[in-house]
């Protein structure tokens, strides 16, 4: 795939002029990327400061930090293997305890419930609230720290969401725990998206899926330790208390993770200058984007929204299932529940490298695979927790059998779609076109699941409810299969050198 849908030599003519000036004396300085052997050097045309281009026609123009951006090959470290893991190992960290705050309210609905007495779907609006002040604040946080310093928002979002569920254990009424909820999920907006970009730009290509898989099953890691801990917690000191236990940490990760090394803003193109230049513009460019049918970008976030409906369901009202119909007490059905976040854990990193694997010689078998994977997980829970209501009999470790094994299933989506993503967006915004994937993730996926199982559970009960929420699945299997269609064409487009085509967009390189 050529970089360039212009010709080279005309390309490299001109760089040959930029290097015989720099020589000449004339320009001076370090080389900021070359082309097909010809350096590119900076000088006062060509401010670091600003954004060179280089005009190649009357219509095209060429940013040239982009090459640069593109000069890494495939297996290439950005910074070299040391700073590429260090920076995977604290990205990891703070994702886990960003679960932990997240999932630690799980285990104490029993306790809620006893306590204050709220409705089923009250106590779902206590996960779904994190959920959706993530949602909203994912797309200007990213916009924020493609323009600026990834590594600085990450450390103000942990500070901020490790604060907020320290207050948690301060509040009196149900008020005020939505409302500091809603807080933890300002501080955790865009984290998941800047972090992906922050990895997927540190480590080779070939190696994307598997570790962006690995980042989002630290996920499923901090959540089996929120829904444990909280528990056990609450049992020994109160359900308060295990807000506040399990907030400290996130305070020491973000002052850490001011050593990890942040990669250079990549230069945009006008195009893409404009439609980043605020939150308006950018909403406007997605509604745009994902309005064109068949897009991989649309189909994708729908996919991977629809199969989070599931998981946050049943990672959310487990612990309660496990309590009201089989009787466990709270803090041992919280350690039950983490068994099946566990097996989601391992699920997703499994699945991930599956993935991966089907989609070396074609890309349409990898989103055939997750389909796949969405219709077995949609059976698997829908006997696990529908067999006793269709007149089946289980016994419950055979049914707590099923349930572990439809954990290990729903989270096959979660690595593969953030990999399918970084493909199909330019690598200057690719915080930006995370972050649209958390959108639907979060709004339309975790911040759903919660709280429709909470209502149908008020109507039907709670085994009904989530026997009947697994078939968003089939949802998600359908969405995949048409993203499949346009992923090779958005690919190559995104995998271009990246121009515009706006006439007099820059002056001519003289």
């Amino acid at each position: 795939m050529p970089l360039l849908r212009e010709p080279s030599n005309r390309l490299r003519a001109l760089i040959q002029i930029n290097d015989r000036r720099c020589k000449s004396g004339v320009d001076s300085g370090k080389r900021i990327g070359t082309f097909e052997g010809q350096p590119i050097l900076p000088c006062p045309h060509l401010s670091l400061g600003t954004a060179p281009r280089i005009e190649l026609g009357d219509d095209v123009i060429m940013d040239l930090h982009s090459i640069d951006a593109h000069a890494r090959g495939a297996d290439d470290y950005l910074f070299g293997r040391g700073p590429a893991w260090f920076a995977l190992v604290m990205t990891v960290g703070l994702m886990m305890f960003d679960y932990v705050d997240r999932q630690v309210i799980v285990s104490l609905f029993p306790h809620l419930k006893a306590d204050w007495g709220p409705s089923d779907k009250e106590l779902g609006a206590l996960v779904s609230a994190v959920n959706v002040t993530v949602a909203l604040g994912a797309i200007p946080v990213a916009l924020f720290a493609d323009r600026a310093s990834r590594v600085k928002s990450i450390v103000v979002m942990a500070v901020i969401w490790s604060l907020a569920s320290i207050s948690c254990m301060f509040t009196r009424n149900y008020g005020q725990l939505l409302a500091a909820r809603s807080v933890v999920g300002m501080g955790e907006a865009g984290y998941g998206s800047v972090g992906a970009a922050l990895i997927a730009s540190h480590f080779p290509a070939r190696m994307r899926g598997a570790l962006l898989a690995a980042f989002f099953a630290s996920a499923s890691v901090g959540s089996v330790l929120g829904v444990m801990l909280g528990g056990l917690i609450a049992t020994k000191w109160g359900w308060h208390a295990a807000f506040g236990v399990v907030g400290f940490p996130g305070l020491v990760l973000a002052l850490l993770y001011l050593k990890v090394r942040d990669y250079r803003t990549v230069e945009l193109t006008p195009a893409l200058e404009q439609v980043t230049h605020s939150f308006a513009d950018t909403i406007r460019h997605i509604v745009r984007v994902l309005s064109r049918s068949p897009r991989t970008m649309l189909w994708v976030c729908i996919g991977a929204a629809a199969q989070l409906i599931v998981l946050s369901a049943v990672w959310s009202w487990l612990p309660s299932f496990l309590n009201r119909v089989h009787g466990v007490e709270p803090a041992q059905a919280g350690v039950r529940a983490a068994l099946i976040v566990l097996a989601g854990a391992i699920g997703s990193v499994v699945w991930g490298a599956v993935v991966d694997r089907a989609g070396l010689r074609r890309s349409d078998t990898k989103f055939a695979v997750l389909a796949l994977l969405c219709l077995a997980t949609l059976a698997t829970l829908v006997f696990a927790f529908g067999a006793p209501l269709f007149g089946l009999k289980l016994s419950a470790p055979a049914q707590f059998a099923f349930i572990v094994f439809g954990g290990f299933l729903m989270t096959c989506t979660v690595g593969p779609v953030s990999a399918i993503v970084m493909d199909v967006v330019h690598p200057g915004v690719r915080a930006t076109g995370s972050a649209v994937l958390a959108l639907f993730q979060n709004l339309f996926g975790l911040a759903l699941g919660p709280v429709i199982a909470g209502a149908l559970s008020d109507i039907w009960g709670i085994e009904s409810a989530l026997t009947v929420i697994p078939a968003f699945g089939a949802l998600a299997a359908i969405a995949f299969m048409l993203a499949a269609r346009s992923y090779e064409a958005d690919k190559a487009r995104a995998n271009e050198m990246p121009v515009a085509t706006e006439p007099g967009a820059a002056k001519a390189f003289a």
